[in-house]
């Protein structure tokens, strides 16, 4: 009877294991192969940084390597929510579920098995979205602010005008033969005296050390709040090398660690910290509402993947030869995918006011205890 009672052991013990390993693998496969469809459609989106903003293809191609961790942080609940319910459905429908049956597995501690799971899945996802992916997005923000715009010469072309630098316009009528440009118009508004520059000529000198506007046969107009100056020129340089792009620099709030965002709100209140700088952002009173609801999103959101494993559950109470199996298939996924919609969806108004954060906080702790209690009931009635 103890080896009998061993052997039984083990043998839950290996099925559970290859449940794992299934679900697992086919959830690996799946955040991979939607991660980098999803990251590959945003890569295009991001081409302005170099089609516009003109920073060149390395730090492009260095900035949206970074944001990927940021999209599989997105998508992995409804990978989850995939995953689940594509290997229950197959388990049931190659009729191996019935294995676990068999070796005296409950239903409801199949259930656990799964819960138990998804509750480290949401701690994986609370360090995903608290740590790693404000960090890899931070550093792709500092990636743009410190890069110089590599790209410009290829943004110059004739009869455009050109914003790469904000408070930089400049206007090239014809582009010539050797390289060379014509009737070039610059609006210089980067300084605290802006200036307008005509030249009938110039060539861009692009390289490691040097990277100027070398000018030919023109006027400069100074202006200031008191007075206008207009001079003349055969030659000047104008340093492309002092200007930097019209990317925003300024860190957003969904890019800042967990720690700025928790002494902005919490030790920023208690100590009365009216306003607070981390890299050029300011933390204030304005902002809270958007900090708490950041913070909410790191912090509570994953609190629905255990929600959305106890709904997956649903698909083992009824065999594929019960006539209600494909119906409750049905409504389990549209459920499903409906509380994904939902956790997304009240996110943005859970700091509209007391109650609304109240209700964000409490409902989907009761919604869990609500649906395991129906599939508790549920498996016992079958």
């Amino acid at each position: 009877c103890y080896i009998f009672g061993n052997l039984l052991f083990s043998m839950k013990k290996l099925i559970f294991r290859n449940f794992a390993k299934d679900t697992l693998n086919f959830f690996l496969i799946m955040s991979i192969t939607v991660g980098i469809i999803v990251w590959t459609l945003q890569a295009v989106n991001y081409f302005d940084y170099v089609s516009q903003d003109g920073h060149g293809l390395k730090t492009y191609f260095s900035y949206i390597i970074l944001n990927f961790p940021k999209i599989m942080h997105r998508i992995l609940p409804f990978i989850f929510f995939i995953s689940l319910f594509y290997i229950l459905n197959e388990y049931e429908l190659r009729n191996e579920l019935q294995i676990f049956w068999t070796f005296g597995i409950t239903k409801i501690e199949f259930a656990n098995k799964i819960i138990i799971f998804s509750i480290f899945l949401t701690i994986f996802q609370i360090w995903f979205g608290s740590f790693l992916s404000p960090l890899t997005q931070l550093k792709g923000r500092e990636l743009l602010k410190n890069s110089n715009i590599d790209f410009f010469t290829s943004l110059i072309k004739e009869g455009k005008f050109i914003n790469a630098v904000d408070g930089l316009t400049i206007f090239i009528d014809k582009k010539n033969d050797d390289e060379s440009y014509s009737n070039i118009f610059i609006d210089d508004s980067t300084k605290v005296q802006s200036r307008m520059i005509y030249a009938k000529n110039g060539k861009i000198i692009d390289n490691e050390n040097l990277r100027v506007f070398k000018l030919f046969n023109g006027k400069v107009i100074n202006k200031d709040k008191k007075k206008i100056n207009v001079f003349e020129f055969d030659q000047i340089d104008f340093n492309l090398k002092d200007y930097s792009t019209s990317t925003i620099l300024v860190p957003k709030i969904q890019e800042l660690p967990s720690k700025v965002l928790f002494k902005c709100t919490t030790f920023g209140s208690i100590f009365k910290i009216d306003s607070y700088y981390y890299k050029n952002f300011k933390c204030n009173e304005s902002i809270k509402k958007e900090i708490k609801q950041e913070l909410f999103k790191r912090f509570y959101k994953p609190i629905f993947i255990p929600i959305i494993a106890i709904l997956s559950c649903f698909l083992i109470i009824y065999p594929k030869n019960n006539f209600r199996y494909e119906r409750v298939k049905k409504i389990i996924f549209l459920i499903t995918f409906f509380t994904l919609v939902i956790s997304e969806g009240s996110l943005r108004y859970s700091t509209s006011s007391p109650l609304a954060t109240f209700l964000y906080l409490s409902i989907p702790i009761i919604s869990f205890f609500i649906i395991y209690i129906s599939f508790y009931r549920s498996v016992r009635n079958v």
